[in-house]
């Protein structure tokens, strides 16, 4: 049995974000690049790099943003300021249900972990990438040719220096990445873990990440990921 617990949640997909099972954004979009532009602008975030990032990075970036509500987990440089290569101060943006900034400065960078999981890996990029390869390869997209380069945007945005790990599955195997977590936090790898699915392939997105802690009301189980993943609003 877990002695851990999902503190917080987020999910993005089919033009919605639900922050803590409660509906944050909505809004229509032509395609999954333009409605992440518009959740990254109605969230007020300043951090010139997301648009440079492909698709699949920018969908990992925004859930782990409002899955943090702008509150750092740990009392490194981006604790109430400058989240590393941004040039301005993290905005703080609450979530729904929560109470804000509540564990900010609760860890250090090596106490939080990253465990994401996706069925496509980075095949949308490397579709884009192929296609600029017959005239001139493109370098901008070639550096996003591998899923766990979304886990690096995230830790170098917030700093994490945690365990961090990305598997390629045809579901989101929940009971895995439940197991796999309560592991690294059993031997003390880590104190925190965000863990998760996101996925994106042409016109289909889809976000949904935990954050798991020691301490809080909700157990981290198998079943509680299911019911993450399968909300809707």
């Amino acid at each position: 049995m877990s002695n851990a617990f999902i503190t917080r949640s987020c999910v993005i997909r089919g033009g919605k974000v639900l922050a803590n099972g409660r509906l944050l954004h909505e809004m229509a979009a032509d395609t999954p690049k333009a409605f992440l532009e518009g959740v990254y602008a109605a969230e007020g975030i300043s951090y010139p790099k997301f648009y440079k990032m492909d698709t699949l990075s920018q969908l990992g970036f925004l859930a782990t943003e409002v899955l943090l509500g702008g509150s750092p987990l740990f009392g490194g440089p981006a604790a109430g300021g400058s989240p590393p290569g941004s040039g301005a101060p993290a905005p703080a943006r609450g979530l729904p249900g929560v109470g804000g900034a509540a564990f900010a400065g609760a860890y250090g960078p090596e106490d939080v972990g990253l465990v994401l999981c996706n069925a496509n890996a980075s095949l949308d990029t490397d579709r884009r990438y192929f296609k600029t390869v017959s005239d001139m390869p493109s370098p901008a997209l070639f550096v996003y040719t591998l899923p766990n380069i979304v886990i690096g945007e995230i830790c170098i945005r917030h700093g994490f220096k945690g365990e961090n790990a990305f598997f390629v599955f045809k579901e989101f195997d929940t009971t895995f990445i439940q197991q796999y977590v309560d592991g690294l936090l059993d031997e003390g790898a880590i104190q925190a873990c965000i863990c998760g699915w996101v996925d994106v392939l042409g016109a289909t997105y889809d976000a949904a990440l935990a954050l798991v802690e020691k301490t809080g009301e909700q157990s981290f189980t198998a079943d509680n990921l299911n019911k993450m993943y399968t909300w809707t609003s």
